[in-house]
């Protein structure tokens, strides 16, 4: 399994209970957003990479930002203690693509908006917590950030995911798809991992 499979199953199994608290939801819809929030987060971070000099940027980050050790306090996250940090790399990450990403998974999961932007900007430290933790455990240099980024995607992409699309769908402008690709998404992870 995974770094990020991993993060995703105890985010959606064992800290739910928490994670729906910190946003004031129940707990189907947190696991209904968490299965598509995440998922956009790594997506975009994907095609960041793929750029010029995106690779280069992420490992400059994660070396300098993200060592990982923001996993181990998981409590402190959902209580607001990363909030800056998630709307730094969701600016990053997203840009201009965050309200209709926001809005989608508000729309498909039921959590309001401020509740959705809540939850990326905690997912957003984490999964860069995460990656770094596999870099290092890896020992991946900036030109195998693609790789790194690839196979931690093909593992969420096997849990049900499907971040071409995503990541496709990151490109677009706001045409009214993008409720139907992250509910068909969501569906597919919350059918895959989060199985009870």
């Amino acid at each position: 399994m995974s770094d990020l499979q991993s993060l995703l199953r105890e985010l959606g199994g064992s800290r739910i209970s928490e994670l729906s608290q910190a946003l004031g939801a129940n707990e189907d819809q947190a696991r209904s957003a968490l299965a598509m929030g995440l998922p956009t987060i790594l997506a975009a971070l994907q095609r960041n990479a793929a750029k010029p000099g995106g690779a280069e940027a992420l490992a400059g980050a994660l070396d300098r930002d993200h060592d990982g050790s923001v996993l181990d306090d998981l409590a402190s996250v959902f209580q607001g203690g990363r909030q800056s940090d998630g709307e730094g790399i969701l600016r990053h990450a997203l840009g201009d693509r965050r309200s209709s990403v926001e809005a989608a998974v508000s729309r498909e999961s039921g959590l309001g908006s401020d509740q959705v932007s809540k939850l990326m900007a905690m997912l957003a430290p984490l999964v860069m917590g995460q990656l770094g933790k596999a870099r290092r455990s890896g020992g991946a240099g900036a030109g195998n950030m693609a790789d790194l980024l690839k196979r931690e995607g093909a593992a969420v992409e096997q849990a049900g995911s499907n971040l071409g699309g995503l990541a496709s769908l990151l490109d677009r402008d706001g045409d009214g798809s993008i409720a139907d690709e992250l509910g068909g998404i969501a569906k597919g992870l919350l059918g895959g991992m989060f199985k009870r």
